[in-house]
């Protein structure tokens, strides 16, 4: 029974990924690796252009603040404030951003603390899909450590007072902590994350499988890395852009409920989007017991049994016509219905659906 995979790094158009989970630009081409079967075919596409503008800002509560301007914020536990400055609603000005942040002149008592990501040293900055948060950096009595701020903007600027606090920020499966200083003068800093993405599809031939019927998990680590792979990942939709740190990585593709399981190894690079399609060579068998010949009166609440031809148990299951998904090869099909036992050997072959009739004679 052999499988292939198809991997496909790319880069896309800022406003397309934006509209995703973030801009993701650069790297060298990925590789991939199987478990078994042969390598998969890499095809690298043009890049696209980096010029468009993220579409939309996430709406938020305004106040008019001295001086008439109207400045986005929003209040956190222990009175801390988040906003936004004009230059940073709009992310392609980011890169242009002053090195060092101010503050409205009502925050007198905190300093301007600014922060953006790359996906890597000199590379794009994460324009969307960031979740920063800002803890103070001793614990409560309860031994939780309290959230002073959070914002998803992203390059946000916090206002916050001069003390110790711990910055963590997340972007999907990937989350990256550091401890921070805060005195009386702004500061600025860039978080470096080593990020990438991946987008799993399947298919049968050239017929994409419905995602209700599909799923992945993820583990870090490839097969043949050593050690125990980390799951970071349970079933995965199929089609979603999933962000990940920079590595090897394991997937199992799993096609419906029976046996149909492909496993493979890709690697996943900062700053770039790697397509992965995997092609599963099974397809979709649908049994039924039926009375005197082929073709006969169906026979309903017969209890099913689907085996291998060495005796190994695939699927049981009870019903008229019981649905599954099956690996490509040779199976027994046995159904008991009133103390009797019917049996059908079929074949599956790769994307042929079919009906497979046990005869009760």
């Amino acid at each position: 029974m052999g499988h292939d995979m198809t991997i496909t790094p790319r880069r896309l158009p800022l406003a397309a990924l934006a509209l995703a989970l973030a801009c993701l630009a650069g790297g060298d081409e990925a590789a991939a690796q199987f478990s078994t079967g042969g390598p998969g075919s890499v095809t690298p596409q043009t890049p696209g252009t980096d010029a468009a503008p993220l579409a939309t800002e996430p709406q938020r509560r305004r106040r008019q603040m001295p001086g008439g301007a109207a400045t986005p914020f929003f209040t956190l536990p222990d009175g801390a404030m988040t906003f936004t400055p004009q230059t940073g609603t709009n992310p392609a000005l980011m890169p242009s951003m002053p090195a060092t942040p101010t503050m409205p002149p009502q925050f007198s008592d905190r300093a301007a603390i600014a922060f953006d990501a790359r996906f890597r040293q000199g590379g794009q900055y994460v324009r969307d899909g960031l979740h920063w948060r800002v803890f103070a950096d001793k614990p409560e009595p309860s031994g939780a450590f309290a959230l002073v701020a959070e914002s998803r903007d992203p390059a946000p600027v916090f206002a916050l007072r001069p003390g110790g606090y711990i910055v963590h920020v997340a972007f999907g499966t990937f989350s990256q902590t550091r401890r921070l200083a805060v005195g009386e003068t702004p500061q600025r800093d860039t978080i470096i994350l080593n990020a990438g993405a991946v987008r799993l599809v399947g298919k049968v031939g050239e017929r994409d499988i419905r995602n209700a019927r599909l799923s992945f998990d993820i583990f870090a680590g490839g097969l043949f890395e050593g050690g125990e792979p980390r799951l970071v990942m349970r079933q995965a939709p199929a089609g979603d852009l999933i962000a990940l740190p920079e590595g090897t990585y394991h997937v199992v593709s799993v096609y419906g409920d029976a046996n149909a399981t492909i496993r493979a190894d890709l690697r996943v690079r900062a700053g770039q989007i790697t397509d992965a399609t995997i092609h599963h060579r099974a397809a979709q068998v649908s049994l039924r017991l039926v009375r005197g010949a082929a073709g006969g009166e169906p026979i309903g609440n017969a209890a099913w049994t689907v085996l291998t031809p060495g005796g190994d148990v695939i699927k049981e299951s009870i019903g008229a016509f019981p649905d599954m998904v099956l690996q490509e090869g040779e199976y027994l099909a046995i159904a008991r219905h009133e103390g009797r036992v019917f049996n059908q050997k079929f074949q599956v072959e790769a994307g042929k659906d079919q009906q497979v009739e046990v005869v009760a004679r």
